[in-house]
């Protein structure tokens, strides 16, 4: 079979296009292609097979690729042919088809069945076209200047059969010896009209003068109008948030099906959620931490629910987990160490009466042979976290190393482990098999799940146990300070080792989005700028002030000199400490301090090589607390210029976060501060940003092209130039907060909102409004003038009919999405709206660790029937063109 590719592509003198041929991760063969004119590449092929995968990069005269196409062409060859010339495109990442043919639209096209396009010997041309389209009722037609393909008169429009998800397709005889201009138009199936043509030029192709060759027109880009796109609404909530009739003190897998339920009763499409997987740690309210998770595959206990599992409570425990559960659901906030010690006394139970058939039990065999990769060490972790009352390995009496062999007998039925492995094997069955339930049950309305990736992993998990060479276990993730916290954050989460993941092509993040794919159709990506590069502190760091991009262009020694600043390892390194910062931090508690602190003969003060760091402070302060100050002296030993690391032998620093805030900074000369402060703003605004695109380029192609769910990055705080150019060029779709503004500016507005773009008016992470509204009366007083265009006073608290204004702002825009809270949705209406506003956050960055224990405090019952609130917001959204 010959294949004649032809392919428009500008390129420089001396630059060259190659095509790829071969599926991802197989063999690749490379086909060196020549340039014909005006821009057209041509390359012929002998091929076998009757479908084909393949891409297109541009090289140098060396073969270093310039430009790679990062998605796949796929076609399938009609099998009454031997010959065919196909005209291509260039295939960008960033087209609508790509980002939008996505598992979404699988469930908006629920029951789609692929159409056949019949292939006669007498066709002269296939029309091949990629156009995710959200509205069953549309189709793709076209028509163009022969008469064959109706001369540009569209009620004699060839129409295109869909034979896969947003993939159009038609054969046509065009006998016609002319050049052909066409296009494209969406035709209504229930108006059986043409309702728009689509913008910019004409396509064109050629004629095809052999009757034994079909000419493939592989098409890109369908030109929709923005009202035309995919816009959707929805609504974001925890799953322990939620609170049903059945929960247990906190919200389960199976509540998801009651939300949905809600979530079609107001036209919303999108449910989104927080990290769902375990991070059972010690059983304390600390684990309640959402985004410190043991393994990233296994989901948490927590979400269980006690009723609906393959096996019933035995008789004489029924009464008493009544009681219990009664209890536990009329708090207002979830006792996480309650709920979590209920549900495993009764899991426990269930497993030790059952036991003989759950072992029998088929699905749960395989659902162990399907999962064991995971599952496995996940479950031996579990036993002998149990076992040593602790997660962190480091301190087990056995199997401190991870060493597969020994750790696969713990799945031995002689094994004295065996019964508490398998336990905590057949709560992840259980889970899986629930939160199946209840995503089936959304998808089968239409309605899509939007899952959080964390970043980091914990650092005393299943993954930095089994599988430490891919963390860099030295060192300590976090973000830099913000509007948040002064002084940065320190998640304590080990870094990447990129490198180690690289050589195996990212199989560890495949997988990961594999397992997330089974549950999700939409991700958000925490911290994306973690792909770029991560803010890293050394193990001795308590404080994320304390921490450096990595991986980042370092000032090397020599470039001190080049900036005239006489540098000094022990002023610009250490904590610069006098007489007077000394008072400053601690005034008359300072002889207490000295405990702590040497004088040097110059009259400046060191601390004592014992306390020398943030983390020997805090551990020798562990025992006895030290109140104001040990926080002033860990405060202290912040006061830094430069911070070092050591590459290849050799140190090399990075400047301290706001350097210029600092009281070393404050006593130094005034030259040696603005040589200082510019070498730190060609550090932080200037030297980096190429290094950065290029490593989130390396990875974030290779990761994305290994999932389906469409794919939005948060991409908040202190954000580098080359952020929004990937995010752009690879179809991530950004997060706009209001009040978190990337800009120079108080507060963002929603109508400035690009389409590949979600809103929102708070988050997670965030006061509620109604919250955020008495933080600041300066700021929501011009918020209320500005932002709203209302006149007068700002009321003191935000009533229903201004948090309605908020809503529609971002409802009424050209972004993808419009995603809320829950709590946001409740503020606009005086009946829903919880008395006890401060019960409604999340989280607070600024504590940590923080309790996460919302629940909502109307019942998802009762919410479905909320009439009159329901169809306001059902009306909302239609309106909004979002239904």
């Amino acid at each position: 079979m010959k294949l004649y590719f032809n392919v428009g592509y500008v390129a420089k003198a001396g630059e060259n296009l190659q095509l790829i041929i071969g599926e991802e991760g197989a063999s690749a063969h490379i086909h060196t292609m020549f340039y014909a004119e005006n821009g057209l590449w041509k390359c012929e092929v002998d091929f076998f097979s009757k479908s084909i995968s393949y891409k297109y990069q541009l090289v140098d005269e060396k073969a270093r690729v310039l430009r790679e196409e990062f998605v796949l062409h796929h076609l399938n060859f009609p099998h009454n042919y031997k010959e065919f010339i196909i005209f291509d495109e260039w295939n960008n990442k960033n087209f609508p088809e790509h980002y939008l043919n996505n598992k979404i639209l699988y469930n908006k096209l629920h029951g789609f069945l692929p159409e056949k396009v019949p292939v006669l010997k007498k066709h002269t041309h296939l029309f091949r076209l990629e156009a995710p389209i959200y509205n069953s009722d549309w189709k793709i037609v076209l028509f163009g200047s022969t008469k064959s393909l109706g001369s540009w008169n569209i009620d004699n429009a060839v129409h295109l059969y869909q034979t896969d998800f947003g993939v159009w397709e038609a054969s046509v005889e065009i006998p016609e010896n002319e050049f052909i201009q066409f296009k494209y138009c969406l035709y209504d199936v229930k108006e059986k009209r043409v309702i728009d043509i689509e913008t910019g030029e004409n396509r064109f192709t050629v004629a095809n003068p052999f009757t034994d060759v079909l000419q493939m027109v592989s098409n890109h880009y369908f030109k929709f109008k923005a009202y035309q796109m995919y816009h959707d609404a929805g609504v974001a909530v925890p799953v322990f948030s939620l609170r049903s009739e059945e929960g247990f003190g906190v919200g389960e897998f199976l509540d998801i099906k009651k939300l949905a339920d809600w979530t079609q009763e107001t036209n919303l499409g999108i449910i989104q959620i927080l990290p769902i997987n375990d991070t059972t740690a010690n059983y304390s309210w600390t684990d309640s931490y959402p985004y410190a998770a043991v393994s990233v595959y296994a989901l948490h206990p927590q979400y269980i629910s006690l009723e609906k599992l393959d096996f019933p409570l035995p008789e004489k425990l029924v009464d008493a987990y009544l009681s219990e559960k009664e209890a536990l659901n009329i708090l207002e906030l979830i006792d996480y160490e309650k709920v979590i010690a209920g549900k495993w006394k009764y899991l426990k139970a269930i497993f030790n009466t059952e036991k003989e058939n759950i072992y029998k039990d088929r699905g749960f065999k395989k659902f162990i042979k399907d999962n064991e990769s995971w599952l496995v060490p996940y479950a031996a972790f579990c036993v002998l976290r149990d076992k040593y009352k602790t997660p962190n390995f480091n301190e087990w009496k056995t199997h401190k190393k991870y060493i597969a062999g020994k750790i696969l007998q713990f799945f031995t039925p002689k094994s004295k482990d065996y019964d508490s492995s398998m336990l905590h094997a057949w709560v992840q069955y259980q889970l899986h098999k629930q939160l199946k339930d209840a995503v089936d049950y959304a998808h089968n309305l239409g309605i899509s799940l939007k899952g959080d990736l964390p970043i980091g992993i914990y650092r005393y998990s299943v993954e930095a146990w089994a599988e430490p060479e891919l963390f860099g276990m030295d060192f300590q993730a976090g973000a830099p300070p913000d509007q948040f916290t002064e002084l940065g954050q320190n998640w304590e989460f080990p870094t990447y080792n990129w490198e180690a993941m690289k050589e195996d092509d990212y199989r560890w993040w495949k997988n990961r989005f594999k397992a997330l794919e089974q549950y999700f159709d939409a991700m958000r990506i925490d911290h994306i700028l973690g792909f770029f590069r991560i803010w890293r502190m050394p193990i001795s760091a308590v404080q994320g002030i304390l921490g450096y991009f990595y991986p980042a262009v370092p000032i090397v020694a020599d470039e001190f000199k080049a900036w005239q600043i006489p540098f000094n390892f022990d002023r610009y390194c250490k904590p610069f400490i006098n007489t007077q910062i000394l008072w400053d931090y601690f005034g008359n508690n300072s002889e207490k301090a000295l405990e702590f602190i040497d004088r040097n003969q110059d009259g400046t003060y060191s601390f004592k090589e014992e306390f020398n760091t943030q983390r020997k402070l805090a551990d020798f302060f562990k025992k006895q607390p030290g109140g104001v100050l040990e926080e002033r002296l860990i405060s202290l030993c912040a006061n830094v210029l430069f911070l070092t690391e050591e590459r290849n032998g050799e140190l090399v620093y990075h400047p301290r976060f706001n350097v210029y805030h600092t009281e070393s900074y404050k006593y130094l000369p005034e030259s040696e501060k603005k040589s200082i402060y510019d070498l730190y703003h060609d550090y932080f605004f200037r030297r980096q940003d190429h290094l950065w695109y290029e490593k989130a380029m390396e990875k974030l192609p290779v990761i994305l092209n290994a999932t389906k769910m469409l794919i939005c990055g948060e991409d908040l705080g202190m954000v580098p130039a080359c952020v929004p150019i990937v995010m752009d060029e690879l179809a991530i779709i950004a997060l706009k907060v209001q009040r978190m503004p990337s800009e120079n500016i108080p507060f963002y507005n929603p109508k400035n909102a690009g389409y590949m773009n979600v809103v929102t008016a708070s988050s997670h992470d965030s006061s509620t409004l109604r919250q955020w509204w008495k933080e600041d009366s300066v700021l929501t007083q011009k918020y209320f003038n500005q932002q709203l265009i209302q006149y007068g006073k700002a009321p003191e608290d935000l009533n229903p009919d201004l948090a309605e204004i908020i809503m529609k702002q971002h409802l009424y825009n050209d972004a993808m999405l419009a995603i809320f809270p829950i709590q946001e949705f409740f503020a606009t209406d005086a009946e829903l709206s919880n008395k006890n506003m401060n019960n409604e956050r999340i989280n607070n960055p600024a504590v940590f660790p923080h309790y996460w224990r919302y629940r909502m405090h109307i019942k998802l019952e009762s919410l479905k029937e909320k009439q009159v609130f329901n169809e306001k917001i059902s009306h909302w959204i239609k309106d909004s063109g979002r239904g």
